[in-house]
Order: C-alpha cells, then sequence, then structure tokens
C-alpha cells in the first residue's frame, strides 16, 4: 500500500533507539526526509543517515532549538512524532505514589509531557502552513492503573493534549492523533539491568521467569510483547493522507492489554 508519504517531511523525538528509531526507520523507508531529536546520537540512528539533533528536551528553550534546525534542514514539517518519553531517573518501582518526591515528579513531567509541549508549540506554525499532522506517543499507563504512577499521569496528559490539539487545529487542517502502546520489546524490556529487571526485583523473580510470566501476567490477549516496528506501522498510518479522516483518535498497540470498551 503506498501511503503517500514520500517526499514529506517529519520530525521525529527520542528518535535514538527503540520505538523512536522503528518510527524513524519506517519513515524514511516511506520516501520521507526525516529530522531526528534525541539526547544522543546512538550508532543507530547515525547509520540511517538522517540529519539529527543531540538535544534534551527537558530544557526550556530546548522546543525551539529544534524546530529551527528541523525547519532549516528540511525547508518545512509536514509531520510531528512527539516520541521521547521513559520513566523519570529516581522512580520506585517497588515503593509507589509515597515514594515519589517532588524532583521525580518534575522530571517525569518534563520529559513525558511537557517536552512535547514545546516542540509542538514551535512546531505548529509550520505544521498548519502545511495543512500537516502530529501523532503523540502515549501509553497504555494513561488509561489504567500504572507504577510509577508519576509516568501514568504524564502520558495521560499528553494523550489529554492531543484530543484538545486536534479539537482547536482541526480547522486549520491539521490532525492530532495520539498510539498508545502496551509491552514493547525495546531495550527497556530486553535488557536484564533496565527497566524489566527493576520489575523482575520488585516482584521477587529473576529476569527470565519474569518475562516468561508477563504475557499471562498483563492478560497479553496475543500472548506476546509487541515489536517496535507494530507501533512504527501504525504511526506512519496515522501521519499519511489516507488517514485524512482520522483525528483525536487513540490508537492502541497493546496485545489486548486494555480489556475496557
Amino acid at each position: 500500500m503506498d501511503l503517500q508519504l514520500s517526499g514529506k517531511k517529519a520530525v521525529v523525538t527520542g528518535a535514538s533507539k527503540g520505538i523512536g528509531l522503528a518510527i524513524s526507520e519506517c519513515l524514511v523507508a516511506e520516501g520521507m526526509h526525516v529530522y531526528g531529536a534525541s539526547r544522543t546520537v546512538t550508532p543507530e540512528l547515525a547509520a540511517l543517515g538522517i540529519p539529527t539533533l543531540a538535544v534534551d528536551l527537558s530544557h526550556a528553550d530546548s522546543g525551539e532549538r529544534l524546530v529551527d534546525h528541523a525547519v532549516e534542514q528540511l525547508g518545512g514539517i509536514d509531520v510531528l512524532v512527539n516520541n521521547v518519553g521513559g520513566g523519570a531517573e529516581g522512580a520506585d518501582l517497588a515503593g509507589g505514589f509515597l515514594s515519589l518526591d517532588e524532583e521525580t515528579w518534575q522530571r517525569s513531567l518534563n520529559l513525558n509531557l511537557l517536552s512535547a509541549v514545546r516542540v509542538t508549540r514551535a512546531a505548529l506554525p509550520y505544521i498548519v502552513e502545511r495543512r500537516g499532522s502530529i501523532v503523540n506517543i502515549s501509553s497504555i499507563g494513561a488509561r489504567a492503573s500504572y507504577q510509577p504512577v508519576d509516568y501514568g499521569v504524564a502520558k495521560a496528559g499528553l494523550t489529554n493534549m492531543s484530543k484538545a490539539l486536534a479539537e482547536e487545529f482541526g480547522p486549520l487542517g491539521v490532525r492530532v492523533n495520539t498510539v498508545t502502546p502496551g509491552p514493547t520489546l525495546t531495550q527497556n524490556w530486553r535488557d536484564p539491568e533496565g527497566y524489566a529487571g527493576d520489575l523482575a526485583k520488585a516482584a521477587g523473580l529473576d529476569y527470565d521467569e519474569f518475562m516468561a510470566r508477563i504475557p499471562a501476567t498483563m492478560g497479553i490477549t496475543t500472548g506476546r510483547l509487541a515489536e517496535p516496528s507494530e507501533v512504527a506501522a501504525v504511526v506512519a498510518f496515522l501521519a499519511s493522507p489516507l488517514a485524512g479522516s482520522v483525528t483525536g483518535a487513540d490508537y492502541r498497540v497493546d496485545g489486548g492489554v486494555l480489556k475496557a470498551v
């Protein structure tokens, strides 16, 4: 299927690994001119051969800086993918709500919500000019009880912002949608010393046993974690003219974890 994206211009944040890297690879494969942003430029992102900016989007002026560089390189923006995010350093997976101090909350909100606010605010004039689209990467934590709670709360804010932007800028030709991944086989889940390893320790299990139990424990209907490329494919569709009547929507790529209608 031709998604009619060839020649269009996209900015992808958090592009260096995991879902962000898969999105960048997918959009490049569709013929788009992609500008990537991440705190560090990994070898995998460098190998993709796209222009990139090493930028920490938790800084107040970072959104304008990124968009200025992207427009200089691309000449405009058709699609913005706000993918940057993750668990804030210092979050205690076992301790719950009362273990999260003020600084942890601020870091989480800054990374998972305000980073997207900054980039979107800077990019919107260019997206309006091209009647383009925005895709925000949220999480199942936005729609269900989730630990650490700061992450889920921040992602819920991002999902809400997506709907609000769709309503406000829809009359100007801009579409805004959210993609909500469930457990996805990024490095966070593959690395025994990473997020999944921390969850395993909190559950009193070794990593391999914990991962074997995940599909049943989380109620993943498909029986497996999603691949980053599967999330990327949904992003590409939502970015394309073929989704011209899709806006204000939330597409779940969670293997059936969320059971509510």
